[in-house]
């Protein structure tokens, strides 16, 4: 039986998010392959919790002690949206103790954490699209009429290092941007503006398993809300999800070559999400973004894909482990 820790919460608004994953996973980890651990992640304490009783985590060589029984950890498994699961920061301190876990490694998390950097690096790939932007930092000067006549409206104001589309704002005319960017700003020492891509919204799961890299099937998001924000994503009837999308083979071999690119290109281990538009009319690929550490609980889009490959979810976990052990 190897032990296995199941590290959620996490040091953003992404906290309760994070811990449903946890309970997902914790259901779906083969009971007689594994001992689950869960693992809560704070800025102040990292514990596990037995009924009432909080035992903190040796930090020296990432173990616990429970009822005088020193437990090391074979493999850790993250499951933090955002910071520091998210960003490279825990995988850093992994490699140090010398524990393997399932996500990407410190370099590919940091990179992809940040959007205006990931952009730069799948700029290139072939049939690869990104919305036209510019990126704004706290510590400078920002001229709206500069914004205003660089970028087309409708324009997104994201922060850059966003996890959950917290922070994001739609806006039509440069009336609103100064709301918009401090609101951005609230989040992010650096935030993108980026031009409205119009299009059908798509989020897709990629993983290497047994040594091959799979691309789940797409899912089609449908939001009743101008654009699929943090209530649309965590409420549920806000957005439909239609698991597999309704996209031609053709399309489909094309997008899934796009994804597997992008995947090597940010050399990405285990699984991510990766969000994109097809462009009205034309169905061209626009890259929004990449998610390395993807919700998990039993409605998101990954669970929901992995069912809809024929795959189970158990098994699909199983082999995350096994193939980064």
């Amino acid at each position: 039986m190897k032990n296995i820790a199941l590290l959620a919460g996490g040091f953003t608004g992404e906290y309760e998010v994070s811990l449903n994953s946890a309970q997902n996973i914790a259901a779906n980890l083969n009971k007689n392959k594994y001992n689950v651990y869960t693992i809560l992640v704070n800025r102040d304490r990292w514990f596990y919790e037995e009924g009432s009783n909080r035992i903190d985590v040796d930090k020296n060589d990432f173990s616990i002690t429970v009822k005088g029984d020193k437990i090391k950890f074979d493999f850790a498994f993250i499951t933090i949206h955002g910071t520091p699961g998210e960003d490279g920061k825990m995988q850093g301190y992994l490699d140090l103790v010398n524990i393997p876990y399932n996500t990407c490694d410190v370099t590919a998390s940091a990179i992809s954490m940040n959007k205006a950097y990931t952009k730069t690096i799948v700029n290139g790939i072939h049939g690869l699209h990104t919305a036209k932007s510019m990126r704004l930092f706290k510590s400078d000067g920002h001229d709206i009429a500069t914004i205003a006549s660089t970028l087309k409206f409708p324009l997104f104001i994201k922060p850059n290092n966003g996890g959950s589309s917290v922070g994001m704002s739609k806006v039509y005319n440069a009336a609103k941007l100064p709301a918009a960017i401090h609101k951005a700003f609230n989040e992010d020492d650096q935030i993108l503006v980026e031009e409205f891509i119009k299009g059908r919204e798509f989020s897709q799961g990629i993983a290497r398993l047994q040594g091959k890299i799979i691309v789940l099937p797409t899912t089609e998001i449908i939001s009743s809300k101008d654009f699929f924000d943090y209530e649309a994503k965590y409420t549920s009837g806000v957005s439909e999800e239609i698991t597999p999308a309704d996209l031609s083979s053709e399309k489909n071999e094309e997008i899934a070559g796009i994804l597997t690119e992008v995947y090597v290109r940010l050399n990405c281990k285990g699984m991510v999400r990766i969000d994109f538009i097809l462009l009205e009319g034309t169905l061209d690929f626009y890259f929004i973004e990449i998610n390395t550490t993807p919700g998990q609980s039993s409605n998101s889009l990954i669970p929901q894909q992995v069912r809809a490959a024929g795959m189970s979810v158990p098994d699909f976990y199983s082999e995350l482990i096994e193939g980064n052990m």
